[in-house]
């Protein structure tokens, strides 16, 4: 969870610009549906089949008037024989435990997540993972979030953006229970990632965050199998919705999974996805969400450029902007190395330096898949245990090349920049830049990868005569220069003949052609949703 993985190393003291203060209180948000009236808020548990009121958004006296959900037409939808809500599972029960077990003292200038009035289940699973003060985008964004405001940030990766809008949603959905029959595939809260791993990592984040709760978290990413999504999405209801842009599209045109019932939507990474093409099919499903004004939006980018404003601008209602701006473009904790060489010489250098000692777990970055399907095949081949993440890889075959590196068994993962921009890693040691990145901003999400949670790492970049120009791009967004030197001479030592490629190398790579097991259809044992709409939910002002 990014920069929560060391709390004590935290800071809510950077600079940062807000735009709270010139926000009202929520007041001027049209109400949801006028006939509603706001009363208190409680806990109360789900039920399937009675209404419940709406309810005030915060119970400590902050004046936030409530938002009362729009009713939505479904009349379009066709009804089926077998109309039931999805199954609700029976709520998990926990052993007891005391919030004041959990201390963490005050100290100035930084916030504490007991000061900001969190669900019991969440501190339960804070006080055990061990988070103490929030991150400086935590400490800004949180109090806003919380009381159903839309909030812009902005801030790198490894931040503690993630845990920010996972504590966020899951206090609201803790908070504003849904009383009534509940349907499969409705979800509460959506996030939108670009990439497989992004996705894979943030609902594992968020199971951590709902240890002690009884929400429900969903996974929609391409490369893995259509058939058993859509079954878990059948089988248990959805409270919490991860997904990739394009595998949503296709669950939403199959009627797998609605969105005009969603309460918070969380956009990650938007500059990211803008670089990916993706805002194209973000608009389709931001198209089928609530209007602005009805739902709560989240919207997080590490850079801010005139199409991202654009976006902010058509997708949020009266945001908080959070500017982070980081004391050091790229972590402190990173030695930074550029080495000289020839293109020849690359592989010889990278293969001496995955002998060394000190080199305990590293990424290898390159910029094209067929670069890297090569130097993994040659790692291989030289007896290196090295995986290999990128596009063409299969999503199983992804999941499991991240277990093994995470777990340490295996040494070396050779990625490109989309694949690695999932990677939340806090052991890896080496970060080599097997060529230099085009774009100036991936070489500081590169070299993130290392220096996490409070430990030291070192980066290594490999500058030939073809990519030594995009050097100078890189230090001016650093700020300082980037020292040049020569690999020592036992870097250059001549490693083993390279043995014959076996012939089976090659099963992994995907064949021409070569379709993903998909099947669309009804909602099946789900049910289906006719006529009416739901109350409940977080109240909107």
């Amino acid at each position: 969870m990014g920069a929560n993985e060391a709390p004590a190393a935290q800071s809510s003291t950077g600079n940062t610009h807000s735009g709270a203060g010139a926000k009202k209180p929520e007041s001027n948000r049209p109400s949801r549906h006028s006939s509603h009236s706001s009363s208190e808020k409680t806990n109360a548990p789900r039920e399937h089949n009675s209404s419940r009121d709406h309810q005030s958004r915060d119970n400590q006296g902050r004046d936030n008037p409530s938002r009362d959900k729009k009713p939505r037409n479904k009349s379009d939808r066709p009804a089926q024989t077998n109309q039931r809500p999805a199954r609700k599972a029976a709520p998990v029960k926990h052993e007891p435990w005391d919030p004041a077990s959990f201390v963490v003292e005050e100290v100035a200038g930084k916030t504490r997540f007991q000061d900001l009035d969190l669900a019991p289940e969440i501190m339960h699973a804070v006080a055990d993972l061990g988070f103490s003060y929030c991150s400086p985008i935590q400490a800004q964004s949180l109090p806003h979030a919380l009381q159903g405001k839309d909030v812009v940030g902005k801030a790198q990766t490894g931040t503690g953006k993630t845990a920010a809008f996972l504590t966020a949603i899951i206090d609201d959905l803790l908070k504003n229970p849904i009383a009534e029959k509940r349907y499969a595939g409705e979800a509460r809260a959506l996030i939108i990632a670009p990439t497989r791993e992004l996705v894979i990592q943030i609902a594992e984040d968020a199971k951590l965050l709902c240890k002690y709760t009884d929400l429900k978290i969903h996974t929609l990413v391409g490369g893995m199998d259509y058939v058993k999504q859509q079954r878990h999405l059948h089988e248990d209801l959805v409270d919490i919705l991860v997904a990739t842009p394009g595998r949503l599209l296709d669950f939403c045109g199959n009627k797998d999974v609605y969105l005009d019932q969603l309460e918070v939507l969380v956009i990650d990474e938007a500059d990211r996805m803008l670089d990916m093409g993706f805002i194209p099919q973000v608009r389709q499903i931001v198209r089928q969400a609530p209007k602005r004004e009805d739902r709560q939006t989240l919207f997080f980018s590490a850079t801010f450029t005139d199409d991202v404003r654009n976006l902010v601008e058509q997708w949020t209602y009266k945001p908080v902007t959070i500017d982070i701006q980081p004391e050091n473009v790229a972590n402190s904790t990173v030695e930074q190395h550029v080495y000289l060489v020839s293109t020849e010489e690359k592989y010889t250098l990278l293969y001496n330096l995955i002998q060394q000692e000190h080199a305990e777990s590293m990424i290898v970055f390159a910029n094209r898949r067929d670069e890297c399907r090569d130097l993994q095949e040659k790692l291989v081949r030289h007896g290196v245990n090295a995986g290999l993440l990128s596009g063409e890889i299969t999503q199983n075959k992804r999941v499991s090349t991240l277990d093994a590196f995470k777990n340490g068994d295996m040494k070396v993962l050779v990625a490109t920049d989309v694949a690695g921009r999932g990677i939340h890693i806090s052991d890896i040691s080496h970060v080599v830049n097997f060529t230099l990145p085009e774009e100036p901003e991936d070489y500081v999400h590169r070299i993130g990868r290392t220096g996490r949670a409070g430990k030291s790492g070192t980066s290594i970049s490999f500058a030939c005569e073809d990519d030594a120009f995009r050097l100078e791009p890189i230090e001016k967004l650093l700020g300082k220069e980037i020292k040049c030197e020569q690999p020592p001479e036992y870097l250059l030592l001549t490693p083993p003949d390279l043995p014959p490629a076996p012939r089976s190398s090659r099963e992994d790579r995907p064949r021409a052609g070569a379709r993903t097991n998909r099947s669309g259809g009804s909602r099946g044992s789900g049910g289906s949703r006719s006529g009416g709409h739901r109350s409940g939910g977080r109240p909107r002002a």
